[in-house]
């Protein structure tokens, strides 16, 4: 079977997602940053509804502060993980103020020092609001890129930099998004639409999975 190249796949994913957007809601960086921490194991849609709710009073990291941990808790409990995810909050908003004067840094290490802030989260803030060239690898743009054969691994980091080798780098921030929504609704991981597909002649995925 031949493998899907770069070029198949960006068109194909523009034909697909031709002017796909971040589901998350957000106004300002520091709101992104936020929604992209409590969005870790959480639907965009359920993150939308507390955020919804939360950013009409605690919008910046001087606001979020004036919460104890308890009360924030209370607020995104529907998110899940919420007392770490409380935790990182506060303690995230307090490094922006200690460290950058309260300004989200536009830099991908600068961005990895705050607390609660990984590889992947930096790397969303910094192609969403910042137009960086970064590819943020979440559990849709694994699966997705293992099924297509472009990567073999369950790890984020050496999954992320074979995808920063395979496509030209001004695709990076688009083709996260176009993974991400092709995981989402195509490429599910339960009852994937491998019918529909449009990667099905070339998929390693459909090819074990669906012989007759």
């Amino acid at each position: 079977m031949k493998k899907i190249d770069s070029k198949e796949i960006c068109e194909k994913l523009d034909y697909l997602f031709p002017a796909v957007e971040c589901e998350l809601k957000f106004n300002s960086t520091y709101e992104l940053l936020v929604a992209v921490i409590l969005s870790a194991q959480c639907t965009d849609k359920r993150v939308n509804v507390v955020t919804n709710e939360l950013f009409k009073e605690y919008n910046t990291p001087e606001k979020m502060l004036k919460l104890t941990q308890e009360e924030l808790e209370q607020k995104i409990h529907s998110c899940g993980f919420y007392h770490n995810k409380a935790k990182n909050i506060l303690s995230m908003s307090k490094d922006l103020i200690d460290k950058f004067g309260g300004e989200v840094p536009n830099d991908l290490d600068k961005l990895q020092t705050l607390a609660g802030v990984g590889r992947k989260t930096a790397n969303v803030v910094y192609s969403e609001a910042f137009k960086g060239d970064a590819i943020a690898v979440d559990t849709h743009v694994l699966r997705v890129s293992n099924r297509l054969g472009l990567v073999k691994t369950d790890n984020p980091l050496k999954c992320e930099l074979a995808l920063m080798d395979v496509f030209d780098k001004d695709k990076w921030g688009k083709l996260h998004l176009q993974l991400v929504h092709f995981g989402r609704y195509v490429c599910k991981a339960i009852k994937p639409q491998c019918d529909n597909c449009l990667f099905k002649d070339k998929c390693q995925y459909y090819a074990t999975h669906n012989t007759v």
